[in-house]
């Protein structure tokens, strides 16, 4: 039984895609232990993923907040800067004046 190009072709282009198939899930399932063992290694487990999704949720609600207060305080000392500098020159035109 002699068989043609294309049928060759075509058995090891399926022969291919199938140890690709294998190879990804193989590589997929490597991934899946691997950050299983290292969330573990933090004290994680695997069961846990709501939670820690909710404790990132809550770090990044708590990073923005203190992000945004920080924002506020420096507008405040600037303020209060230009304000007592206002308060300056306001005081010196008096007294220039006032002599």
């Amino acid at each position: 039984m002699k068989m043609t190009d294309d049928e060759v072709r075509a058995m090891v282009a399926e022969l291919l895609a199938e140890q690709h198939r294998l190879q990804q899930a193989n590589f997929d399932a490597i991934v899946l232990r691997t950050v299983a063992s290292v969330l573990a290694s933090f004290g994680i487990d695997n069961d846990d993923r709501k939670e820690l999704r909710a404790d990132f949720q809550h770090l990044r609600r708590w990073r923005t907040s203190v992000e945004q207060a920080q924002s506020y305080t420096l507008k405040a000392v600037i303020t209060v800067i230009a304000t007592g500098l206002m308060g300056v020159v306001g005081l010196s035109v008096k007294v220039v004046l006032g002599k």
